[in-house]
């Protein structure tokens, strides 16, 4: 069995996408970051990824229909040979042409225990709803908004006084454990999906338990 190889699309700063670095350099990824595909040129993302040595495509996706963006994706991934597409702050909705050849093989991490909160801008929507918990969530991506299947949850506490800022800290801090997590158990080949139901085969690795209190893991 050769190495299993994800691809990572991303949009932003790319914190989430160095937690993979990092797992990767310290040999607990298993699995080899084969490419970085980012849809907005300059973003900080880029460089990080050169950083690590990392294959960068820059398709940037104004100016084309969103079929036209994920065909030059999927020729990237395809290229590629990637097994596992990991939204890592992609900051698009797809589509079928990138889901069909990928089916079942995409997962995102989202700032907020869904089926909560879904869309961009969780923190605020958590906040300004008064909610008393919050968290990450690693899903499989369809073509819906935020609602695959879940594969991991963190729940994370809403303090008195927090802001966007603060809390977006707490949860970002367990978001960086568990997308590195989420990308070992499915290149060990511990995860099925029946349904919405995700069953994971834990054995000889630690679980991250569900709930976490005000302090950063």
């Amino acid at each position: 069995m050769g190495t299993f190889r994800i691809g990572v699309l991303a949009s932003g700063r790319g914190s989430d996408f160095q937690s993979l670095v990092d797992a990767a350099r310290a040999g607990t990824l298993d699995a080899e970051i084969a490419t970085l595909v980012c849809n907005l040129p300059g973003a900080p993302v880029i460089a990080r990824a050169e950083s690590a040595g990392i294959p960068v495509a820059v398709i940037d996706h104004r100016g084309k229909t969103r079929e036209q963006f994920e065909t030059e994706v999927v020729a990237v991934l395809k290229e590629k040979a990637v097994d596992l597409v990991v939204f890592a702050g992609f900051m698009r909705l797809v589509t079928a042409t990138l889901l069909g050849p990928y089916r079942g093989r995409v997962i995102n991490i989202h700032p907020s225990l869904l089926p909560a909160f879904p869309g961009a801008h969780a923190h605020e929507d958590v906040l300004k709803y008064g909610a008393k918990v919050s968290g990450c969530t690693i899903h499989f991506v369809d073509e819906s908004t935020d609602g695959g299947p879940i594969l991991l949850q963190k729940a994370v506490e809403v303090l008195d006084g927090d802001t966007v800022e603060t809390l977006s800290a707490r949860v970002l801090a367990w978001e960086h454990r568990l997308l590195p997590l989420a990308v070992k158990l499915l290149a060990g080949g511990r995860v099925k999906v029946e349904g919405r139901g995700v069953a994971i085969d834990w054995s000889g690795i630690e679980r991250v338990p569900l709930a976490s209190g005000p302090d950063s893991p």
